[in-house]
């Protein structure tokens, strides 16, 4: 589907079914297009459809990247179509095992939501950002849901802002507050013949619309390429033209980190990391028409695989696994 094709002119189910026949092609990338395709099923209200991709990519956990987040798509669309019971205790699973990715988190806590569960969303938020947050100075871009969440859930609660209320404000970057667009007195346009209204409603759904327009325009991170020692040195074997981009692997790595910090400096938000192999570069080489030894095909390797969904969010907690692969913590190698 292009990206600026209508919603309204999409054929989801057939969308679904050339997704799951790419998946097929390239099963490296098999889990991120399936996600899609279900998506596509639940759009089209195939839901059954699409709780069955889900299950398909559940009956083999250990080769999932990212086994909380399927669960929580499962819960999500078994709660949709009637099946309470079970959403629910999948949900209750995702909780206890405390996944460190924020969007399984988000997923069950919108979905209590969207089911009046507000107490248990409300818990569900609250518990996501104590484990993700905590001892953290500046939240990771893909953590923004979760306070905003928060914030609304604890608008529709009637409770007074906390901490954390106050650092979803300053996430925030509408010129309309949070709290005037998780109001759950807004006056919408529709039961209301007042003009003030009217335009006040107008505006708040403007910045609405623009939020979520930011947050579409960036549907990947903005990735830096990441190559193992091994794959580096098997690269700079075959295409020794490109020693002059990798000098070292220490230095590619530092070179990694210190990009990464200037871009969110710069005030880049949704940075991520993508690693990189031989045959999945000659691969991207081919398709492309050029030689992997051309340089200039290296950010755009990087922006595939992103595209892709091979992209780890950076920064890293600091007491999780530093991203180059040490097994010591992020603050103790390249945190530091």
């Amino acid at each position: 589907m292009r990206p600026d094709t209508p919603a309204e002119n999409v054929d989801h189910s057939a969308e679904a079914a050339r997704l799951e026949r790419t998946a097929g092609l390239y099963p490296e990338d098999a889990e991120a297009l399936l996600l899609q395709a279900a998506a596509h099923l639940e759009l089209s209200d195939a839901r059954p459809a699409a709780t069955a991709l889900y299950d398909r990519l559940l009956s083999t956990p250990d080769s999932l990247e990212n086994a909380p987040l399927v669960r929580a798509l499962k819960a999500s669309n078994l709660w949709e179509y009637d099946h309470e019971a079970e959403a629910r205790a999948i949900i209750d699973g995702i909780r206890a095992t405390a996944p460190r990715d924020p969007a399984p988190w988000v997923i069950v806590a919108e979905s209590l939501e969207s089911h009046d569960e507000l107490e248990a969303a409300h818990d569900t938020f609250t518990e996501a950002a104590t484990l993700l947050l905590t001892d953290v100075a500046e939240p990771p871009y893909a953590t923004h849901p979760v306070l905003i969440g928060r914030h609304r859930v604890r608008r529709m609660l009637g409770l007074p802002h906390d901490d954390w209320d106050a650092r979803a404000d300053t996430l925030h970057s509408s010129s309309i507050s949070l709290d005037e667009l998780h109001d759950p007195k807004r006056v919408w346009s529709l039961g209301s013949d007042n003009p003030a209204e009217l335009e006040a409603e107008i505006s708040r759904l403007r910045a609405e619309l623009g939020t979520y327009r930011e947050a579409l325009s960036r549907p990947f991170p903005v990735a830096v390429l990441h190559w193992p020692a091994g794959e580096l040195t098997e690269l700079l074997s075959a295409y020794p033209d490109l020693a002059t981009e990798y000098p070292s692997h220490p230095e590619h790595l530092s070179t990694i980190e210190s990009s990464l910090r200037e871009l969110s400096a710069s005030g880049t938000a949704n940075l991520g990391i993508v690693t990189g192999t031989v045959p999945s570069y000659e691969a991207f080489a081919a398709s492309e028409g050029s030689s992997p030894g051309d340089s200039t095909l290296l950010p755009q390797y990087a922006t595939t695989l992103a595209a892709r969904g091979r992209a780890v969010a950076w920064p890293p907690q600091r007491t999780s696994e530093c991203w180059c692969g040490e097994t010591q913590p992020y603050d103790a190698c390249h945190g530091a």
